[in-house]
């Protein structure tokens, strides 16, 4: 079974390695593009939460909740995006669906647990058409870095579980600008691309303690210490005849760019909450990236893009009728809901690029061993439209699927 599911994982990174354009946005340019959440249905609905951890459910954000598992659980998430882009000027409509996670999780023993999957972890895509007095300019950019990640999490106690994650990162980002002005017979595309590869790592701890006979203190804690990635970099700049309206190319170029490497940034989270087991929960978290270590990199691109920490700030919680219900599935669903503001680090234009967004989700019980389909959905903004610059707002529905099974159970009659 876990030799099927590598093989999976393999097709899954190739899958996302040739098709990473799930994002259609301006603010993707900068950077290393834009980040994509690394968690579940079931967390991106309850604003992102990182914090809850329980027996039978992967937590992708924190690896101390492996220390936890009692069950082998498959887990695949998908997502459809729709974004409307306004400026001052002039508005425009996107759509995009992409894989969002695959990933297994499985105990080896009461108090250690294994996980391994891909994630699709920052996106890169947009496509920006400038015209203006005979003469127009055409951004076009597309990929993304993905994370294969092997995690590991030991419950120390019936109390404190740790955890850490191993990430293989690799990616490319491809960007080019097209100029054609209308008095000249020729123009120019300027192609710029960066093949990213490295490791980095996230440590985790996860804390339960019980209050009273029902009510439970979650205390959850990360940190992803700053690592340097390598970046393959290459440059091709090209003479187009235009005139035929078939965009011909006369002459091509590649230009030699040193190799170089850029600092991905450190993370540290911490998140508190209180629930009653199988019932409610409700939580609230904070987490700092720092973010300015994007600011001396990818110079080689020319834009204009300035970096400082990034801050996320997350508040949400489920509900549940009553678990155990024979008389009414819909008393057994899990209700989720959440909030989330993030400042993303990036200033363009002296304008600070925040998004925010209020998510919905259900946990629909299927079959047996606690499995789920997890539905969520998302309204967000992000961006502004102020100094000139766009201001988007998304709807995001996500379903993914939560499947347990029991590994290694010994059997009593042969």
């Amino acid at each position: 079974m876990i030799k099927r599911f590598i093989v999976i994982v393999a097709f899954f990174s190739a899958f996302i390695a040739e098709a990473q354009e799930n994002v259609s946005s301006p603010y993707s340019y900068y950077g290393i593009g834009l980040t994509n959440f690394k968690g579940t249905v079931e967390n991106r609905s309850m604003g992102g939460l990182s914090i809850f951890a329980d027996s039978i459910h992967i937590n992708m954000q924190n690896p101390a909740s492996y220390g936890r598992l009692k069950m082998t659980n498959y887990s695949i998430g998908a997502s459809h995006d729709r974004i409307n882009l306004k400026s001052d000027v002039a508005s425009d409509n996107a759509k995009i669906t992409s894989l969002d996670y695959l990933s297994l999780a499985f105990p080896v023993s009461d108090k250690v647990g294994i996980g391994l999957g891909v994630v699709p972890y920052t996106s890169v895509g947009y496509r920006i058409l400038d015209t203006e007095e005979g003469s127009a300019s055409l951004l076009n950019g597309r990929g993304g870095m993905n994370k294969v990640f092997l995690s590991a999490g030991w419950a120390v106690t019936n109390e404190l579980s740790v955890g850490v994650d191993a990430n293989y990162n690799f990616g490319n980002f491809q960007n080019s600008q097209s100029i054609n002005r209308g008095e000249l017979q020729y123009g120019t595309t300027d192609v710029n691309r960066s093949d990213i590869k490295g490791f980095t790592f996230n440590f985790g701890a996860n804390y339960q303690k019980m209050l009273n006979e029902t009510l439970a203190l979650h205390v959850s804690s990360t940190y992803a210490p700053a690592m340097d990635l390598d970046s393959e970099n290459g440059r091709a700049i090209s003479t187009v005849d235009f005139s035929g309206g078939t965009g011909r190319v006369i002459d091509f170029r590649e230009l030699d760019l040193a190799n170089t490497q850029f600092e991905f940034p450190s993370k540290v989270s911490l998140g508190a909450g209180l629930g009653e087991r199988n019932k409610w929960f409700v939580g609230a978290e904070y987490a700092n990236v720092g973010s300015s270590s994007y600011e001396d990199s990818f110079s080689f691109r020319g834009d204009n893009g300035e970096y400082e920490d990034a801050s996320q700030i997350s508040v949400g919680g489920f509900y549940i009728p009553q678990y155990n219900s024979f008389s009414s599935y819909f008393e057994r669903v899990v209700y989720r809901a959440g909030f989330r503001f993030d400042e993303t680090g990036l200033i363009v234009n002296d304008e600070p690029i925040n998004e925010f967004g209020m998510s919905f989700g259900l946990g629909l019980p299927v079959g047996s061993n606690f499995s789920n389909i997890n539905l969520g959905i998302e309204l967000g903004q992000r961006g502004t439209r102020d100094s000139g610059l766009i201001q988007e707002n998304f709807l995001r529905l996500s379903i993914g699927l939560s499947l347990n099974d029991k590994w290694f159970t010994k059997r009593k009659f042969n």
